[in-house]
């Protein structure tokens, strides 16, 4: 099972947009059982869900002094995914977070508050030697500041080849608890998201991947060596 958080300092992020739509991407391309977790008092997440007409992706109720616990239930019941949206802050709570996950997912728009928030962020997921990637969302493809973007932000880490643009759709979708890809399937932000999930959906491969090449093998004689 994997376990992908999507953190962010700065709120407004699209944190919450990119979760469902994730999740709901992940379910179509086949990954499912896919589960969503929403730590942030808010509730948008939560409250997303609640109005989707489907049962797909599932919706994990929990808190954080029992989100290891609970992230250890849904891996024995055969989940295969679970995205966890976390509050705009920089804490202990949100550290908890990225400690049980393999992938942060930092989204961040292309404007200086923005790229000044991402530091906390980062520097929590060095400190779980959790891998990241930023995703650049809300852009307009034409704007320098765009540009300007990516080269600071891979300066701290991946960033996704893959931009959300800014389209009204994204908040269109998703107040009857659907998805662009749901909206509209061969729209040009359905098309970003199928994309974007696809790359992500590799890193998580290409991570399980060296877990396995690096696992500890019993060779005779009772030794142990790593690969």
């Amino acid at each position: 099972m994997h376990v992908v958080a999507l953190c962010s300092q700065k709120g407004g992020s699209g944190k919450t947009t990119l979760a469902g739509h994730l999740a709901v991407q992940a379910e179509l391309a086949g990954m499912g059982p896919v589960a969503l977790v929403d730590t942030d008092p808010q509730g948008s997440l939560a409250a997303w869900w609640n109005a989707r007409p489907l049962d797909t992706p599932a919706f994990a109720a929990t808190t954080l002094a029992q989100l290891p616990a609970d992230i250890e239930r849904l891996r024995l019941e055969g989940c295969k995914l679970v995205l966890i949206d976390t509050p705009p802050a920089i804490n202990m709570a949100i550290q908890r977070v990225i400690n049980v996950a393999e992938l942060v997912v930092i989204p961040t728009r292309p404007s200086p508050h923005d790229l000044r928030a991402v530091a906390g962020t980062v520097d929590m997921a060095e400190r779980a030697q959790c891998r990241l990637v930023f995703v650049l969302n809300a852009v307009n493809l034409r704007a320098k500041i765009t540009s300007d973007a990516v080269v600071a932000l891979s300066q701290h880490g991946t960033v996704a080849p893959v931009f959300v643009q800014q389209r009204t759709d994204f908040a269109t979708s998703m107040i009857d608890g659907r998805t662009v890809c749901e909206l509209e399937p061969g729209g040009r932000s359905a098309e970003e998201i199928v994309r974007l999930w696809e790359y992500l959906a590799a890193q998580l491969q290409k991570q399980e991947r060296q877990r396995v090449f690096h696992q500890p093998v019993a060779l005779g004689f009772g030794r142990r060596v790593s690969l």
